[in-house]
């Protein structure tokens, strides 16, 4: 399920469960809505305020920190693609073909990373840069090639990190903690709604409140899924990294 649907969905449950509020305002006896059980209200109210509040933030947190590490070995693997067709531009004839060969990978590796840009629907694993088994080749008939060898080298990180990304799960969210923060606010919006006689002020500022709450989980959703969505990791950095031979 998409991070817009699963916040529609999460915005439509709170609003749900702000109408049911309202109409159990009109319902539930005045003796229930007052005096003790209105202060106790108020104390659970908070108590599940609090823990939804930390909930939000350590997600948040994790998911910005996970977007941030994709973020950086995407630079991590431009600059590497950079610095092996550098380093291939002085390895003459054999080098020449290996840059073209480079150029293939990239597209190939920047379409199994971001799915959504290539049409693809399943998230498929790239074989390895077949420039690293090339620049293998060459190392083995020439062991003394410095420039072979160090090319051999930064490919090799390449492909590291090539694994490391394809290996991060597409979708980082935990589906528990997102059901149990949706949970808690519909508590929440419920008790709220209890709390006062319905007015147009009261409407509206629930109304957007619930459309706060619904915002800040689809911005984790989008956080979790660097390479998909609105907030996607760019994909432009790797796919213009190297110019036309």
């Amino acid at each position: 399920m998409s991070a817009v649907a699963v916040v529609l969905l999460a915005f439509a449950l709170i609003v749900l469960s702000t109408g049911l509020g309202l109409l159990l305002r009109h319902r539930l006896p005045e003796r229930h809505l007052s005096g003790d059980s209105k202060e106790v209200i108020k104390l659970a109210t908070a108590l599940v305020g609090t823990m939804s509040a930390l909930v939000i933030a350590l997600l948040f947190a994790s998911t910005r920190a996970s977007y941030e590490a994709m973020g950086s070995q995407i630079s991590h693997l431009t600059a590497n693609v950079i610095e092996l067709d550098r380093i291939l531009k002085g390895l003459g004839d054999e080098g020449t073909a290996l840059r073209k060969v480079l150029r293939e990978d990239v597209k190939i590796l920047a379409d199994s990373i971001w799915q959504s840009e290539s049409g693809n629907s399943t998230k498929a694993i790239a074989e390895e840069v077949s420039v690293v088994a090339k620049l293998r080749q060459l190392v083995t008939q020439d062991p003394q090639g410095v420039w072979q060898a160090r090319a051999l080298a930064v490919s090799n990180a390449l492909a590291q990190i090539q694994l490391s990304i394809q290996s991060h799960p597409s979708d980082s969210m935990s589906k528990p903690f997102v059901f149990l923060l949706v949970l808690w606010l519909c508590f929440i919006f419920a008790t709220f709604a209890m709390s006062s006689a319905p007015n147009t002020t009261l409407l509206f500022v629930l109304f957007f409140c619930a459309l706060s709450a619904a915002s800040a989980i689809y911005l984790i959703l989008e956080l979790g899924q660097p390479f998909d969505g609105l907030m996607q990791v760019p994909s432009a950095q790797l796919r213009n990294a190297l110019p036309p031979l």
